[in-house]
């Protein structure tokens, strides 16, 4: 179980991590959403320095959910995959047992977390992904560009990496405690899209049991997509690094 930093008594043993730059129009209806549901999770906002007043909503709201509600900010923009690596290491320090990760802007529906977290919770798998994916192609109102784009993409990890999963770029999470534990965080330098591609190559290469369940992604209403051409750049040239690396590691081991 973890501990609350305000309260020094045991809360939930599953936090959600949030990163956020510039969801002002979103965080506060998120947060409140995943307090709401009959699991009890706590949320760690991992905030980018946003220049709107994202922190500033969940610095207030914490005088309300005190004992579940916690923010990291840090200075600059750094991207998707260091605010992770921050989140990953501070939840660590609470021994929470799950950690989710998930996007602020509803493009993943907050009641999903509790499909997650019984499937991870079972036992059967020690990284459950919510896959738009497994069962056809369940996307809301992005445009068929982008739609083939991101499905080409799993594809093409896929064939590069051997990895089973269909939903390689799926960023709604739940991991088991003892995964995390055992990758180097410190190692894990991708920022975007290859954050993504790269913590669940990282888990499957280290003997994990990694299991998709399908959810419906919906493309957010509210805010600003983050997506650039160099996040893409980074996911196409990234998992042919990792694919690489792994092949070097085994052939020095074999010496």
């Amino acid at each position: 179980m973890a501990i609350c930093l305000n309260t020094m008594k045991n809360c939930s043993d599953s936090v959600v991590i949030i990163p956020t730059y510039n969801e002002e129009e979103n965080i506060e209806k998120i947060i409140r959403k995943i307090f709401s549901l009959p699991k009890s999770f706590d949320v760690l906002v991992v905030d980018d320095c946003s220049s709107d007043s994202t922190a500033i909503i969940v610095k207030s709201l914490q005088k309300e959910f005190c004992t579940c509600l916690h923010l990291l900010e840090r200075i600059g923009k750094k991207g998707l995959g260091t605010s992770y690596i921050a989140g990953f290491k501070w939840v660590l320090k609470y021994n929470y047992d799950y950690i989710f990760e998930m996007d602020a802007d509803f493009s993943h529906n907050p009641d999903d977390l509790i499909r997650l977290y019984q499937e991870c919770f079972k036992g059967e798998a020690d990284l459950v992904i919510g896959s738009r994916y497994i069962v056809g192609i369940n996307v809301i109102n992005w445009p068929m560009s982008r739609v083939l784009l991101s499905y080409i993409a799993s594809k093409y990890v896929r064939f590069i990496s051997g990895l089973k999963i269909r939903d390689t770029t799926a960023g709604f999470k739940c991991y088991k405690r003892k995964v995390l534990e055992q990758v180097s965080l410190d190692d894990v330098c991708f920022k975007g899209y290859a954050f993504q591609i790269g913590m669940k190559y990282i888990a499957w290469t280290n003997g994990f049991t990694l299991k998709e369940i399908p959810i419906v992604f919906i493309n957010r209403t509210e805010g600003t997509s983050k997506m650039n051409k160099s996040i893409f750049t980074e996911a196409f040239f990234g998992i042919i690094w990792l694919r690489l690396n792994n092949f070097l590691k085994k052939i020095f081991l074999l010496k």
